[in-house]
């Protein structure tokens, strides 16, 4: 996944939420602290699954060469789980992505109007919230993608063993 086209879908989202709100800023409802909480919800699952994952993944890795050492049992940790967290991650960056583009978008018309208009001191707030738990849950689901891939063989560099000359 390129982060170029996270940033992409940010700023095309930002500039289109700025647009809608600034036009229909007088009928919208009021938007509340905690309609982004989920995005938050979402990041802190998905940080935890990161780091347990990388954990397992770890000691299963750690203890490959040592398999007659049976003292630390390791749960083997499943291809398909893993397969399964990397499109986890890769949605949902797409998702914190879009979201922080939308809240930006509303930041930037509700944070210069907070001196004019009550409603936008709360709209505010609720914008850095949502932009806070949208780039929680981008970080999350790029860190999860980063532990779900598969690391390069040591053995081998550039698809050759150490030991092999190149050939001419």
């Amino acid at each position: 996944m390129s982060r170029r086209d996270l940033a992409v879908l940010a700023a095309g989202l930002a500039v289109a939420a700025w647009l809608v709100v600034r036009s229909t800023y007088g009928s919208l409802p009021a938007l509340r602290w905690w309609l982004p909480l989920p995005l938050g919800a979402l990041a802190v699952a998905e940080a935890l699954g990161a780091r347990t994952l990388r954990a397992r993944l770890a000691a299963q890795r750690d203890r490959r060469p040592l398999a007659e050492r049976p003292d630390a049992p390791v749960r083997p940790v499943e291809p398909m789980l893993v397969a399964r967290l990397a499109v986890l991650a890769q949605a949902s960056a797409y998702v914190g992505a879009a979201f922080v583009g939308i809240w930006v978008g509303v930041l930037a018309h509700v944070a210069p109007a907070v001196t004019r208009l009550q409603a936008a001191g709360g709209d505010t707030v609720t914008a850095i919230v949502g932009i806070v738990c949208a780039a929680g849950l981008l970080g999350a689901a790029l860190w999860l993608e980063s532990v779900c891939r598969v690391p390069p063989d040591p053995s081998s560099s550039s698809g050759r063993h150490r030991d092999q000359e190149p050939s001419p």
